[in-house]
């Protein structure tokens, strides 16, 4: 069974608040880090929170789970209901430990059997669901603005600003961020033999294919002929520093036998440019 998410937001109990309050600064809605995953909870009485998990795809919101948090017999019990799953009964799973750490249990649930969060400042927490055993995912979540945060915010002065948008791209505050600009040009090696190297620049492309799926390749495109002999320029996001990015220039195997060398630029731009990776898969008809 897949929950998604919504324990997260337990954490925000903190061991400031006795053990018979319910904090309402749960109420909000939350985002996994990486993932168009979010949850979002109401407080609807002094010891009862209603909240619900959804997705969003392609602008739409689909929601996954529903669940509560409440007391019933002076135990803290966090229950889902997955949508499409468990023939829709609620699971129940049991808060064993408030401190540093908040444990929620079910040790007869398949997975998760423990769910573990851990406060990392007022707006990141760290969440782990485990079975104890051979299965943990491990994650961190942001606690979006609501609409009326936005509208106070003095420092924001685009009136369509989106403060979900921009912490998923990791935007600055003029919505940019540094990149990674490569510029491929000819290698030091001439070969003759055309079948070798129409086998190596197919590698090239398929290696080109797997840094986009890993999301550390953003955009791929040839240079026409020129004086210069660029060959073509790839941009990188999510590459820590040069050292990082150069292990990865040299999985290509182009690069790897000189038929293509390259030079690094530091580039600054959109932060939403990683964005227009998911429509490109929508309007090609002839795979390049």
């Amino acid at each position: 069974m897949r929950l998604f998410l919504l324990f997260i937001t337990v954490v925000l109990y903190l061991g400031s608040h006795a053990q018979n309050q319910f904090p309402i600064f749960i109420e909000g809605t939350w985002k996994m880090e990486g993932n168009e995953i979010y949850e979002h909870w109401d407080m609807i009485g002094p010891k009862t929170l209603k909240g619900f998990a959804y997705e969003v795809k392609n602008r739409q919101m689909n929601v996954t789970e529903y669940a509560q948090i409440e007391y019933v017999n002076n135990e803290l019990v966090y229950t889902a209901s997955v949508i499409g799953q468990n023939q829709g009964q609620s699971i129940p799973f049991i808060c064993t430990q408030l401190d540093s750490m908040w444990v929620f249990e079910n040790n007869q649930h398949d997975f998760p059997k423990k769910i573990i969060y851990q406060q990392q400042s007022d707006t990141v927490i760290t969440v782990e669901i485990t079975d104890g055993k051979h299965k943990t995912i491990r994650y961190q979540m942001y606690k979006q603005k609501s609409n009326s945060e936005v509208e106070q915010d003095s420092t924001i002065k685009n009136p369509n600003y989106n403060s979900a948008l921009a912490q998923k791209f990791d935007a600055d505050e003029y919505g940019m961020k540094p990149y990674y600009l490569v510029i491929l040009k000819t290698g030091s090696l001439v070969s003759n033999d055309k079948e070798w190297v129409s086998k190596i620049f197919a590698l090239h492309l398929e290696n080109i294919v797997r840094l986009v799926e890993n999301k550390q390749l953003i955009v791929a495109g040839p240079i026409e002929k020129n004086e210069k002999n660029y060959r073509g320029i790839f941009i990188f996001d999510q590459v820590k520093n040069t050292e990082e990015l150069e292990r990865l220039l040299k999985t290509d195997p182009a690069i790897a036998q000189n038929l293509l060398d390259y030079e690094i630029y530091n580039w600054y731009g959109s932060a939403a440019l990683p964005d227009y990776l998911e429509a490109s898969e929508l309007i090609w008809k002839i795979k390049p």
